[in-house]
């Protein structure tokens, strides 16, 4: 009795062993297929001068037929020595002295509301209905002087199988930081006001 009963306990188990094993994909649930976005103005200072603030600023329109699940955008600046990986408003660098592996070229004042993703040179904004816009921006402030080349591209999904259509996804901008100091004045409040670009 004993083994008659183990003998159909054991397949039962295994059975329900199998099936929990199985359930449901991981990217089940992820977007997939083409989606059109055309990013219809894009601007950033070309000139610039140490500890000046600035705007990095695109503006992207849905122009396809369903929503953007989740609209990112990957900054990179390209790397002043071969081999380097880019890395978003920094370049990386060998020098066994810094605490970092990157070292910034500019410091990120503000990035865009709610965008910080897993990945350090992604910004994840949220979705994007059929037909709208939304202003995507970086406030920056130059920290080293020196000529550099920065390149974005837009997604629309962190995840899944996508796709973008023939609008404008991605672009540069090629920008010289002077070590001139900023022109500066004191104001009326005895606090110094600093000139901004592209704010």
């Amino acid at each position: 009795m004993r083994d008659a009963r183990g003998c159909i306990a054991i397949p039962l188990l295994c059975a329900l062993a199998v099936a929990g094993c199985g359930g449901e994909r991981q990217d089940a649930g992820a977007p997939s297929g083409q989606f059109d976005l055309d990013v219809t103005a894009a601007s950033f200072p070309a000139e610039q001068r140490m500890a000046q603030a600035s705007t990095l600023k695109l503006e992207v329109e849905n122009t396809g037929d369903r929503a953007v699940p989740d609209l990112a955008v990957t900054v990179e600046t390209e790397s002043g020595e071969v081999g380097q990986a880019p890395v978003a408003f920094a370049q990386s660098t060998d020098d066994p002295t810094l605490a970092a592996s990157a070292r910034p070229i500019w410091v990120v004042d503000e990035g865009p509301p709610g965008g910080d993703s897993a990945y350090a040179n992604t910004w994840a904004v949220g979705p994007l209905g059929e037909g709208q816009s939304r202003t995507v921006e970086w406030k920056l402030t130059a920290a080293k002087a020196g000529r550099y080349k920065v390149n974005w591209r837009l997604s629309p999904a962190l995840e899944g199988d996508v796709s973008l259509g023939d609008g404008r996804t991605d672009g540069s901008f090629d920008v010289t930081i002077s070590d001139e100091p900023v022109p500066a004045r004191v104001g009326a409040d005895g606090e110094v006001v600093r000139e901004e670009a592209g704010r």
